[in-house]
């Protein structure tokens, strides 16, 4: 109500406006005139004698003054920050201990919290290795390798703190992590397996074993490693996630999915839950079905819009779809974010695929410009330079870097890419080894099944080439802008198979029933008996 119309009601009713009086906690009273009368003629009296029942009643409320003022001494008043909810720094160390990604804005901010309180408090060997592992996971949200030596030489101080023999496992984890973040699967093993020897249900060690025996090719050791950290953490999205990474490399694609839908189910955060999203994303275009990947993948960018995987996941999509420019936008988009040479090298093939041949060479530069940096902090790229190099460049230096790179990490991924180069390098026999390691052990990986299927028509075994062109694009037809036409067409090129079938299946006379006297087992003679 206005002032006018509060004046005006009040006179409505016989209440003088101009006399406001504010009450008890401030609630405001209008006296008529006869009641201010009243309360200033009693304020003019003078008091009245205190009796022996008010006497009573000051006694008894000074007693009640007492008794609140030492049960405000005895129990303290609440702070009003007990009710405030978890600060940024707190949220990532919350979430990283759950093994989580933790967001953006909350690991920034305990980036700095930790390093701060560092200057002071430098014999802290746990802040350290949460530093550490705070730098570590910076690196896998940015795909910035320039975080993984300050993540080391942080988790090494701490263990020069208290080393490793002294149950520093924390830091010993992390380093596990480290390793296998680049790509020396060797090392994170002998971190994973330490930490296990020590404390068997420390389940922070699990994540890092499955990591590095897939890392090494041990997939039979994977699943172990993380049926032991489902049974440690049940209902942790952290041990779904790496359930679904597993049963992906086997090819078990039905219970990938259940256990990524699980961990979305089971994450406490929005980086959690985009992470389980951009993963359903990534089996959903291995199928085949870009819609729904896509539909995925921007799901996970609607969760935590600074997810840049899933920023180039959606290009990949995109690209499918027929949608070149949304995705060439996408994919300098999530180069700006992730600068990984996955990422450059699958932007340079659209490019090309398109016809734009020198931007595609733009694109090519930072392959390789991308994986030196790599290299510079420690991280093994191998895999992706061997393709680059197999595909656009020197498929003799290709062989040299993923031969020397095999001896020590033999996956299915390692496998393809020597096959790869090999087969571009014109040796189709010692290439077909390879291709059978990387398709035989489950993964289905239409990549794979188009360059064994290229590598058997170099050795002249059409039938396998043709079996496996079809698995490629069975599996998904639109799994590379290049190779993808390159498969239609070489499918075409070889043909269907005779009609009929192979010679000599049916035979030219009638069909007479084979004798089977001589495999049918014979009564065995009676024994004799005594006497006879």
């Amino acid at each position: 109500m206005s002032s006018m119309g509060a004046s005006v009601a009040a006179g409505a009713i016989g209440v003088n406006p101009a006399v406001p009086l504010f009450g008890h906690r401030g609630a405001l009273f209008i006296l008529t005139h006869s009641e201010r009368v009243d309360f200033m003629d009693e304020e003019s009296r003078p008091p009245a004698p205190v009796t022996f029942t008010g006497r009573k009643t000051l006694v008894a409320a000074a007693i009640a003054v007492v008794l609140i003022a030492a049960a405000l001494l005895i129990r303290p008043a609440r702070h009003i920050d007990d009710a405030r909810p978890p600060a940024p720094s707190q949220r990532a160390v919350t979430a990283m201990g759950l093994g989580a990604p933790a967001a953006a804005v909350d690991l920034t901010a305990l980036i700095i919290d930790r390093e701060k309180w560092l200057k002071e408090h430098a014999d802290d060997e746990r802040s350290w290795a949460v530093l550490g592992s705070a730098y570590l996971e910076q690196a896998r949200r940015t795909a910035d390798p320039g975080w993984y030596p300050r993540a080391e030489q942080s988790l090494k101080r701490s263990l020069k703190l208290r080393p490793a023999e002294k149950g520093n496992l924390d830091a010993m984890a992390a380093m596990g992590a480290l390793a296998n973040a680049r790509g020396d699967f060797a090392t994170g093993k002998k971190w994973g397996e330490l930490v296990r020897a020590q404390s068997a249900k420390q389940w922070a060690a699990y994540p890092v074993l499955v990591d590095a025996y897939a890392g090494l090719g041990d997939y039979k050791a994977a699943v172990k490693v993380m049926e032991q950290l489902l049974e440690l953490r049940p209902g942790l999205a952290a041990g779904y996630v790496k359930a679904a990474q597993v049963y992906r490399d086997r090819g078990w694609r039905e219970d990938a999915v259940a256990s990524l839908d699980n961990a979305a189910a089971a994450a406490k955060s929005p980086a959690e839950k985009a992470l389980a999203m951009d993963r359903l994303g990534e089996l959903a275009w291995e199928r085949g079905e870009p819609v729904e990947a896509l539909r995925l993948y921007e799901g996970a960018l609607r969760a935590d819009p600074a997810h840049g995987a899933a920023l180039g996941g959606r290009a990949r999509a995109l690209a499918a779809l027929g949608r070149e420019g949304e995705a060439l936008r996408d994919y300098r988009m999530a180069l700006g974010r992730v600068p990984s040479p996955a990422l450059a090298l699958e932007l340079g093939e659209l490019l090309e695929s398109l016809g734009r041949r020198e931007e595609a060479q733009e694109s090519y530069a930072q392959v390789v410009q991308l994986a030196a940096k790599g290299a510079a902090n420690g991280v093994d790229e191998t895999v992706v330079l061997g393709l680059y190099e197999a595909e656009h460049g020197d498929p003799a230096e290709a062989v040299r870097r993923l031969s020397a790179t095999w001896e020590r990490n033999k996956s299915m991924a390692v496998a393809d890419a020597l096959g790869w180069a090999l087969h571009r390098a014109g040796d189709d026999e010692a290439a077909l080894e390879y291709a059978k390691k990387a398709t035989e052990p489950g993964l289905r990986s239409a990549e794979f099944f188009f360059h064994r299927a290229q590598i058997e028509r170099g050795t002249g075994d059409t039938a396998s080439a043709r079996r496996h062109l079809q698995d490629a694009l069975r599996t998904n037809p639109h799994f590379s802008p290049l190779r993808a036409p390159q498969a239609k067409e070489a499918l075409e090129s070889v043909g269907q198979p005779p009609s009929g079938g192979p010679e000599n299946v049916r035979p030219k006379g009638r069909w007479v029933a084979p004798d089977m006297s001589a495999y049918m087992s014979k009564p065995k003679p009676k024994p004799s008996q005594p006497g006879h």
